[in-house]
């Protein structure tokens, strides 16, 4: 089946963090995905497919004609280079899809774990903001977010405003280096093993993040835990 390709447009640029921008994109109307997908972007960085292909997942909950990315500039990266230092307001964008198959359920019959770092929590911004317009019946929701430092949390000011305004909603943050932080410390792993050591069937977790925080909470979860297999679904970022 031919690939199809799509054209959006820069509709404003805006950072999130030192380091992490929010591109916000017009797509064509009739584009349609599902809270929780990512699009490949066809970015004029090489010659071969591989160079120029770059994979984000959506931020915003499914909206017609709207995009958004959460991205963080790599050090050594040209994707990311070509991003934060060539595209501007009004620039085009290339890109495929909707892909992906990191997607709640029809129903939601389990609580919800959502774990993740860095902008590994873009597809849950997703998730929550659709569920919570939609008001699709769901159970207890828990995001589980690590970082580095208090600069680097990501839509910090939103969660905390959902965790106010909407009860079955949970919202923690761990931080790795930030020096006098008074909420969780270190990373990800011992916060989940904590408020679910007690192996549960009515409970679902997501995993969002790097290769290796991923490794270990797949480990963590179905080894050490307990859970079953099913009850672990992940999306690698790298």
């Amino acid at each position: 089946m031919p690939v199809i390709w799509h054209t959006a447009t820069v509709k404003y640029i805006e950072p999130l963090t030192p380091n992490v921008r929010r591109f916000v994109l017009e797509a064509p109307e009739n584009f349609i995905f599902e809270a929780g997908q990512f699009i490949t972007c066809d970015l004029p960085i090489g010659d071969k497919r591989l160079q120029r292909w770059r994979s984000y997942s959506l931020a915003n909950a499914p909206e017609a004609g709207i995009l958004e990315l959460c991205i963080v500039r790599a050090e050594h990266g040209l994707g990311s280079r070509y991003l934060f230092e060539e595209l501007y307001e009004g620039s085009a964008i290339r890109f495929k899809g909707p892909d992906g198959g990191f997607l709640l359920p029809a129903t939601i019959e389990t609580d919800l774990v959502f774990i993740c770092t860095g902008t590994g929590v873009a597809p849950f911004r997703s998730m929550l903001y659709d569920l919570r317009r939609s008001g699709k019946k769901h159970q207890k929701l828990h995001l589980i977010f690590g970082c580095r430092t208090v600069a680097d949390i990501l839509y910090r000011e939103e969660f905390e405003q959902l965790a106010r305004e909407w009860p079955d909603f949970r919202y923690d943050i761990v931080l790795s280096r930030q020096p006098g932080w008074q909420g969780y410390k270190g990373h990800v792993h011992p916060v989940y093993m904590q408020e679910y050591a007690e192996k549960r069937p009515d409970v679902q977790f997501y995993l969002c993040g790097w290769s290796a925080m991923i490794d270990e909470a797949v480990a963590n979860l179905i080894i050490r835990l307990g859970y079953d297999r099913g009850q672990v679904k992940f999306e690698l970022y790298g």
